[in-house]
């Protein structure tokens, strides 16, 4: 086993699974918490937090950020190692310690660079990784787009690679689920690709048809798989009782982006997770006018933040949270970007500031009006940002 320094952090406000502690708190040579203690602490060689917060590392299950760096700009595409290693910081520089890069499996623009990037994207990230460029520890979230004839046969291709830890189900085929209001719809698309109206309509009607044809059979086929290895699934956008039904049928143990407050109690009952937008937290509201994030964690029903399209969001919508009219302070609502996502996916060796649990921490100082600043942070005990 990989030893490094051991580390003792002091004066430092911990903020553990349930409280906030005064104190210090040890890492060993493996890498690993192996004390917490209330008080002041003198031990020579101690990192001084000077009284600022010290949080676990923020565990992130669904971000398209990698995207965005191999395609900056409409028809740019940048060189594979530079962009992987260009999200990797930033990822890091926003606190976040293990990154779940959620690649998507079909796509309804037919001939976007999104499906031509998508093997150069895999490759990238197999390589960072099996050569230790990545500072963060990054899986693969893989995105299955239902509705489009090309996502089975790319699944099957890519689903047994061994940094494959979670697989959701999408349909954003216009009148259901995300695009429900088909004026939502039509504001999206038009206003993202430059439509004309004629050419919009015929998109439409394309979308239409590919999910009445596909959706269903490819559901059940790529569920079924994850069934047999035991491979954590989420569901997206569910908006009805019908849809938590399905989803909970097929084992599913994150709800994703639910559209309604409905579902989203329905998900949570049924054992669910429920993931939402940290944006959504940070904006005030849903940039698709369905339910806001806000108004679940008022009811309670508010398990996950993920940063989604913007990964600074992450630790100021948690911090944000506890500013709301709801039931989360600081613990629980660290616990959204930390505990409970790392264990939604089976991962336990990490997510929390307990003894036994791995060294991913943050040094987190927050400014006048409350807003957190990212001092320092730790992985497995060694400093990456």
């Amino acid at each position: 086993m990989k030893t490094v320094p051991e580390m003792h952090f002091i004066n430092a406000r911990i903020v553990t699974p349930d409280r906030v502690i005064n104190g210090s708190l040890h890492v060993d040579r493996t890498g690993h918490i192996s004390d917490i203690r209330t008080g002041n602490s003198s031990a020579p060689g101690g990192h001084d937090c000077e009284g600022a917060y010290l949080i676990p590392g923020l565990v992130e299950l669904h971000t398209d950020n990698l995207e965005k760096h191999f395609s900056p700009r409409p028809g740019v595409t940048w060189p594979a190692k530079p962009a992987t290693i260009a999200h990797d910081s930033q990822v890091v520089a926003a606190g976040i310690t293990t990154v779940f890069d959620a690649i998507s499996l079909g796509d309804v623009i037919q001939g976007s660079l999104r499906k031509q990037h998508l093997k150069t994207m895999v490759e990238a990230l197999k390589k960072a990784n099996d050569n230790a460029h990545h500072r963060a520890d990054h899986f693969l979230h893989l995105r299955c787009e239902v509705s489009c004839e090309s996502a089975l046969p790319l699944f099957e291709e890519l689903v047994n690679e061994p940094f494959v830890r979670l697989v959701s189900i999408m349909d954003h085929s216009p009148g259901q689920r995300q695009f429900a209001n088909p004026d939502k719809y039509r504001e999206y698309y038009q206003g993202k690709y430059g439509f004309s109206d004629e050419a919009l309509e015929t998109f439409i009607e394309r979308q239409v048809a590919a999910s009445q044809r596909f959706s269903a059979p490819y559901r059940e086929q790529i569920t079924r798989f994850c069934q047999e290895r035991g491979l954590p699934m989420a569901s997206h956008d569910d908006a009805t009782e019908a849809h938590v039904e399905e989803s909970a049928g097929f084992g599913m143990s994150v709800a994703e982006f639910p559209t309604t407050l409905e579902a989203a109690r329905l998900s949570h009952r049924n054992g669910m997770k429920v993931l939402m937008g940290a944006p959504n937290i940070v904006r005030g509201g849903s940039h698709s006018g369905n339910v806001a994030a806000a108004d679940l964690a008022k009811e309670g029903v508010l398990d996950i933040l993920s940063s989604d399209y913007y990964p600074g969001s992450l630790l100021d919508a948690a911090f944000r949270l506890v500013e709301e009219d709801n039931h989360y302070d600081l613990p629980t609502a660290i616990q959204t970007v930390s505990l409970t996502p790392a264990e939604s996916v089976g991962l336990t060796d990490r997510g929390s500031l307990s003894p036994g649990k791995r060294g991913d921490l943050l040094w987190v100082s927050c400014d006048a009006e409350g807003h957190p600043h990212i001092r320092q942070a730790w992985k497995l005990g060694q400093r990456i940002f």
